[in-house]
């Protein structure tokens, strides 16, 4: 990792014992997911209590369906089970962080969107671990 990325994310990561969960929908073509991959697997290694998934929507298409999603990378964030974020993302690591230390270090509401809170359940229902 490096100096940057490091000190992006453990300058501004609060500790938390929330349940977190992330998962990465990207597709393989796109620039700016190979781009952010990197920033994702830094964030993954400093929370590997946390759930991380890294989902190719066209490999992976049934897990997603029936969204059709048209940007990338989308990011979807869970903590304690409900939806906390879904949407696009810059891939900067000091992004994540603001995020991710902004979730998990107050009460973040759940989203009112039925459709990120039904593809939290059918990640989440899938068997593997990543």
């Amino acid at each position: 990792m490096s100096s940057l990325a490091a000190n992006a994310f453990t300058a501004t990561l609060p500790p938390s014992s929330a349940t977190l969960f992330a998962a990465c929908l990207c597709a393989q073509w796109c620039g700016t997911c190979r781009e952010y991959q990197a920033r994702f697997t830094e964030a993954q290694a400093l929370f590997p209590q946390a759930t991380w998934l890294w989902v190719d929507v066209e490999e992976k298409a049934q897990w997603v369906e029936p969204l059709d999603l048209e940007d990338f990378p989308t990011l979807l964030l869970a903590v304690n089970g409900k939806a906390t974020f879904f949407g696009t993302l810059t891939p900067q690591a000091e992004t994540l962080a603001r995020l991710l230390r902004a979730k998990l270090s107050q009460d973040s509401p759940s989203l009112a969107d039925p459709q990120a809170q039904a593809l939290l359940e059918r990640l989440q229902g899938m068997p593997f671990t990543s």
